[in-house]
């Protein structure tokens, strides 16, 4: 189909009414709700969609590769609290984008996933249709809603209910089925206009019952070494002098996990993010507020957790069905996080007692000890750069620019960054988020930029880089604010292994040597960057955020200075027959 074939069909005689058709009626119940941002790749049967889209006043970024933009699309969802949209092909395309839904379910953020694909009549036949496949039942079980649509006539409602299922409850990915007969499916523009919905309300208030916040209350009340964790859920409701309110009128240390950081400052009186470690272990009432006790957080138990039945959880969430996952939850509260800390803040009046000054002392001792052990580190020179130097030298950057947003993805990269790097302002972290995956970091970029319209730092280890690298072509050709460092270490973990048997082929783990990622981003016209030192990875950040200009730096990390799988190794089993 071509774009001259498809505007939309409104002439009309003295006998005729004007027409619209799927295209334009998709179009128009997305611009209804305001969605008016596409993320996607085009190709057959969604390639005018898009064309059309932009003529109609859409934003339309167009990426290398779906999954990346489903990647844009969720990180947009989760800035913007609308769904992020990606469109994509049918078949393939698909399959890469549902990697993207999938982990943005997992995640809370919201998104919708519009997939062209193949005719009912052929795929329930399996007669070998173009790019053939049962998307919607493939993307069931992955995402928290999916729905075909067959008749241009309930694209309105489709939409809304897409809309309405993907930032209800907890938020998370939706698939939204688009058969290519439905596009130059046409009724009349009066009919459809009918047709299409604003959606109201669609993430309706969940208030708390009066018994399961006086019940949380009191056990915090009764706490002689309580602790409050934010999670990315508390970041994501957007009620941040809320968040404020609640931990400092409690009193109570907090510990945020990553893409919380920046909700209070990492330098406020109460953060315990340096004596991570202790208030786990010592806490006996601990307040999980848009926090999930998963594999982040091992489970509420082990080791890291204390002796077993040492504590007692309070657990704010919209999602009954999270309490009691893996421990038992005390004190369930469950509604959206804005309402529950109303009526908590309401509760705990003017007279609110702070928790003793004997674990206080004690977690502040810990934190500024450990800060001052990680000062020195952060602040050396060496040479070739670790990453406690180089990370020292874009931690004083951030410090310096605390609107900029942080990509951050990696291994060593990662988990070195977010005890390093602090954070004063929300949701101004992204990272890889509950499953832990790489790959999201060149999408996230670019979506954080378009949506934002604040400079991005992203910081990638190379292998992180290496999943989403040819994006840069898309962070060049529409000219985005991004910065993109490249922890070059020759390798996964580090590129130091070695082939055992001696033959020619590298270890598994390691990348060619020195490899010139700056050249890439030159490639394309933004401005590529090698850095060997301190001083010039802080130089050539700098004036990539002054000016703006897509730029890539590839800083040369000792390959020496990673451990294996970064601060996770216990989950990576290595054998122990040897052979």
């Amino acid at each position: 189909m071509s774009v001259e074939l498809q505007e939309r069909p409104d002439s009309k005689t003295e006998t005729e009414e004007a027409l619209t058709d799927g295209f334009h009626l998709l179009i128009d119940a997305l611009k209804k709700n305001d969605l008016n941002t596409i993320y996607g790749v085009p190709g057959i049967p969604i390639t005018d969609f898009g064309r059309l889209a932009q003529a109609n006043g859409m934003r339309v970024l167009s990426f290398r590769h779906e999954q990346h933009a489903g990647n844009a699309a969720a990180i947009a969802g989760y800035l913007t609290k609308k769904p992020g949209l990606c469109l994509t092909v049918s078949a393939p395309g698909f399959l890469n984008g549902l990697t993207a839904l999938s982990n943005a379910t997992t995640n809370c953020f919201p998104m919708i996933l519009l997939s062209g694909s193949s005719e009912r009549e052929i795929v329930d036949l399996q007669q070998g249709d173009y790019e053939e496949m049962d998307q919607l039942a493939i993307a069931k079980p992955l995402c928290k809603a999916a729905f075909r649509v067959l008749h241009a006539e309930d694209i309105g409602i489709a939409v809304a209910r897409a809309i309405r299922a993907a930032v209800s409850g907890r938020p998370g990915g939706v698939y939204l089925d688009l058969p290519a007969k439905l596009f130059g499916q046409t009724m009349t523009a009066a009919a459809g206009e009918a047709s299409l919905l604003k959606v109201v309300d669609p993430a309706p208030a969940q208030l708390p019952s009066n018994d399961s916040v006086m019940r949380a209350l009191d056990l915090l009340k009764s706490a002689k070494k309580p602790l409050i964790i934010l999670g990315k859920g508390a970041a994501y409701a957007q009620c941040d002098e809320l968040v404020k309110t609640f931990v400092e009128k409690s009193g109570v240390p907090f510990l945020p996990m990553s893409m919380a950081k920046g909700l209070l400052p990492d330098n406020h009186a109460q953060s315990a993010s340096a004596a991570r470690s202790l208030v786990l272990k010592e806490s006996d009432v601990v307040v999980m507020l848009g926090a999930r006790l998963n594999w982040l957080l091992s489970h509420g138990k082990g080791k890291s957790w204390g002796e077993p039945g040492s504590k007692k959880f309070i657990q704010i969430d919209i999602d009954p069905r999270e309490m009691d996952s893996n421990v038992e939850i005390a004190a369930p509260v469950v509604g959206d996080i804005e309402s529950c800390l109303s009526v908590m803040c309401d509760q705990m009046g003017t007279t609110w007692t702070t928790p003793a000054s004997e674990w206080l002392n004690a977690v502040y001792a810990k934190r500024d000890g450990n800060v001052a052990k990680m000062s020195q580190r952060v602040g050396a020179d060496t040479s070739p750069m670790d990453y406690h130097s180089a990370l020292g030298a874009l931690r004083e950057i951030i410090a310096a620019r605390p609107d900029a947003i942080l990509v951050n993805e990696g291994a060593n990269t990662l988990d070195f960054a977010r005890s390093i790097i602090n954070m004063s302002k929300p949701r101004k972290r992204i990272d890889v988020g509950t499953w832990g995956i790489m790959g999201i970091g060149m999408g996230a970029a670019v979506a954080a930029a378009v949506e934002t319209g604040l400079p991005v730092l992203a910081v990638e280890g190379d292998s992180a880089f290496g999943f989403s690298g040819m994006e840069i072509e898309t962070i060049c050709r529409y000219n985005l604010p991004v910065c993109v460092v490249v922890f070059n270490n020759n390798g996964i973990y580090r590129g130091t292994d070695v082939n055992p048997t001696g033959h020619s082929d590298v270890a598994p783990t390691v990348f060619v040597k020195d490899s010139r990622y700056e050249l890439m981003m030159q490639a394309f016209g933004g401005v590529g960057v090698y850095a060997t030192s301190r001083d010039q990875l802080s130089k050539a950040v700098n004036e990539a955020m002054d000016s703006g200009k897509p730029t890539l730096i590839n800083a040369i990390i000792d390959e020496n200075a990673g451990t294996e799988s970064g601060r996770i190794g216990n989950l990576n089993p290595q054998s122990v027959v040897k052979k």
